[in-house]
């Protein structure tokens, strides 16, 4: 993700292209996608998609296509000069059924010069028109629009396409319907990019681009060193010099001159003038999956770990509500495990996960979902008295974790800290829960609130990568 974002964050796209997406998409209330080159393939590099479709069609941001089977390939490859032709002719030769495209079905025959040839007016048409239509060439069923962005000093870099569906929209009716919105959402999108302007990186030195000498024999110092500098180069809008660059990695001027060079020829870095920054293609390095992740996905493998650590039961919720909504959870085989399933439900005011998340809002909002679910009592130890509730909530907010002790279930302690986002809001709550009778409730904490904030800090990097440009996606 790290990689992907690099690129992202230097070319300035989710600041410049997310709003003027994410209005097309509730505009034709269809999902839109920010297309680019890279080689002579497609890369999928900004989506949107309409809010209140339940099941909207579209693209991963990383996805890669064969620019003869989508339109934005239709209207970007106008510009192609005879080496990428030739390129894109090796390719299609190497891969004749697409299997290489994961995002698309493979075809169900081999290119030929007939098809060669319908490519070539596609492209023909698309730079006439200035817009591209896709009748079911991508895939059965699926129709798409596309338009160049302009205002590009060398010609359209990227292209803005909509897909829908044959049961929704023909291709003719997608046009009618879409295309004056389109050619305004990329006219917006390339005044945006065009009034991009480069700023210095500010990153800190990689600890790992002289880390041979400690970690021995088997670590690639080189690779170290290559990927430290990919990562760099998305730490500025517009990119790095190469002065820049080997000022943030903190390598030698001839050391970071090799490692652009490599990743220039390898095509994970582009040059713009005197400037380096992230090409399209680093997004294939596993950016599409990892983008599909959720938060239950992230959390699991760190909850499993914490679990295996303490030997007791490591879950993750969000407030939804008055209640908490378990998201993962990783049990312990102990018979006294506790067993809750994700997806199940349980009161905020005697969690301490609702704890945890309800000290992060306002007093009004916390008397609002406290009053929605009144508390009633669950054992003898239920708090249910809003001065004891507010008192304990207060507590939760000041101390960075709460503690529940017998309030849910007799015998069940838990205890909880939040899991905030890269704005510092609590988005959701990682929890221990264990059998209360074993230890006192001081040195449950003592034991195991050291592991359940280092737990809680590495869930957090992750979903800093993955959600570096969106909210944190908890479905």
């Amino acid at each position: 993700m790290e990689f992907g974002n690099a690129y992202l964050r230097a070319t300035n796209l989710p600041d410049s292209v997310q709003p003027p997406l994410d209005g097309l998409a509730r505009a034709l209330d269809e999902s839109v996608s920010l297309i680019t080159e890279d080689g002579c393939d497609m890369r999928i590099v900004a989506r949107a998609i309409p809010p209140e479709r339940v099941i909207p069609l579209g693209f991963r941001v990383g996805d890669l296509l064969p620019a003869d089977r989508c339109a934005a390939g239709a209207v970007l490859a106008g510009a192609w000069d005879s080496e990428q032709r030739l390129a894109w002719r090796a390719q299609r030769a190497a891969d004749p059924l697409d299997t290489g495209y994961p995002a698309l079905p493979a075809r169900f025959a081999r290119l030929g010069k007939e098809a060669e040839a319908g490519f070539a007016a596609w492209i023909s048409d698309a730079a006439e028109r200035g817009w591209a239509l896709d009748d079911q060439i991508a895939a059965p069923g699926l129709v798409a629009l596309s338009v160049p962005v302009p205002g590009q000093k060398d010609g359209p870099r990227y292209a803005v396409s909509v897909l829908a569906h044959t049961s929704r929209f023909t291709a003719e009716a997608l046009r009618a319907h879409a295309l004056t919105h389109l050619t305004r959402a990329a006219r917006d999108m390339g005044d945006a990019l065009g009034a991009d302007r480069p700023a210095a990186g500010r990153l800190a030195p990689s600890p790992y681009t002289d880390a041979k000498p400690e970690l021995g024999p088997s670590f690639l110092q080189a690779l170290a060193r290559g990927l430290t500098v990919l990562t760099a180069l998305g730490g500025a809008r517009g990119g790095l010099t190469l002065n820049e660059a080997a000022q943030v990695t903190g390598l030698s001027y001839p050391s970071t001159r090799r490692n652009l060079l490599t990743l220039l020829q390898l095509g994970y870095a582009e040059q713009r003038g005197r400037r380096f920054l992230p090409a399209p293609r680093t997004l294939g390095l596993g950016y599409a999956r990892l983008s599909g992740l959720g938060l239950a996905d992230i959390a699991q493998p760190h909850l499993a770990e914490l679990a295996a650590r303490v030997h007791e039961s490591a879950s993750v919720a969000v407030l939804d509500g008055a209640e908490v909504r378990y998201l993962a959870r990783s049990a312990t085989q102990q018979v006294t495990s506790v067993s809750v399933q994700p997806g199940a439900r349980l009161p905020a005011y005697a969690t301490s996960m609702g704890r945890a998340l309800l000290a992060d809002l306002s007093h009004p909002d916390q008397e609002r979902l406290l009053a929605a679910l009144p508390p009633r009592p669950l054992t003898s130890f239920t708090r249910t008295s809003p001065a004891d509730l507010t008192k304990a909530i207060e507590g939760a907010g000041q101390d960075g974790y709460a503690v529940v002790e017998q309030e849910l279930e007799v015998g069940l302690r838990s205890m909880a800290v939040p899991l905030r986002d890269a704005r510092g809001n609590a988005v959701a709550a990682v929890n221990l829960a264990l059998h209360a009778g074993t230890e006192t409730p001081e040195q449950s904490r003592e034991r195991l609130l050291p592991h359940l904030f280092s737990t809680a800090r590495a869930i957090e990097a992750d979903m800093a990568a993955v959600f570096a440009f969106g909210p944190v996606r908890s479905d």
